[in-house]
């Protein structure tokens, strides 16, 4: 049996791993293509047919508002094992209103971010979430991570950030300002928002 050829999306992963292992290659993303045309690609091949439906779902299941994006980023969660509450986000009100609120972090605690999205329409390729952390307007840290490829589905995609350690010390609580995207490999802003983050000695004080 022959070996199946890597499709476009899987060559660009690869692209994108080189890149960022060895930093010097000038990767750029593969032509975009409708999922009509994904479909009619191959579309004599059994077994590429049903490796697409397996990837792609039942594309007929997904009822779409023609109106909504692509990509939509519905919520940003803190997951945190020993946090009093569920720390959530909801990315679909008022962005403007994070800017006035503050999640309450108990210093030295391991917590994830987690990522709640959507895809609509078409497949997107090349998903990243970065996010840049400042304190008394003092960037601190900047951060990117590869979320990877989706297809459209009616359900919901999550991404988990690697586990983290809050900060710890006396010198370390306080307020910090954290600046969140959400893009792909055409730099498309699917959504920018900022939010703050208190350390502090205990859950309450």
């Amino acid at each position: 049996m022959a070996e199946q050829e890597p499709t476009p999306e899987q060559l660009a992963a690869i692209a994108v791993a080189n890149d960022e292992a060895e930093g010097g290659l000038n990767y750029k993303p593969p032509a975009q293509k409708s999922l009509q045309e994904l479909q009619e690609l191959d579309k004599d091949d059994e077994s590429l047919r049903k490796y697409k439906e397996a990837l792609l779902g039942n594309v007929a299941e997904v009822a779409v508002d023609p109106n909504a994006p692509n990509v939509q980023v519905t919520r940003l969660t803190l997951m945190c094992e020993t946090a009093p509450l569920p720390l959530t986000l909801d990315l679909q009100g008022d962005l403007e209103s994070f800017k006035k609120q503050q999640f309450i972090l108990k210093e030295g605690v391991e917590y994830r971010i987690k990522i709640s999205f959507k895809v609509n329409k078409e497949i997107v390729a090349g998903l990243k979430y970065a996010q840049q952390t400042s304190r008394k307007g003092v960037t601190l840290d900047k951060t990117e991570y590869m979320v990877g490829s989706y297809g459209p589905r009616p359900t919901e995609y999550e991404f988990l950030t690697p586990l983290e350690e809050a900060p710890k010390g006396l010198l370390y609580r306080g307020t910090y300002n954290i600046k969140s995207k959400f893009t792909d490999d055409d730099k498309h802003d699917h959504l920018s928002w900022e939010w703050n983050l208190n350390i502090k000695k205990e859950w309450k004080d």
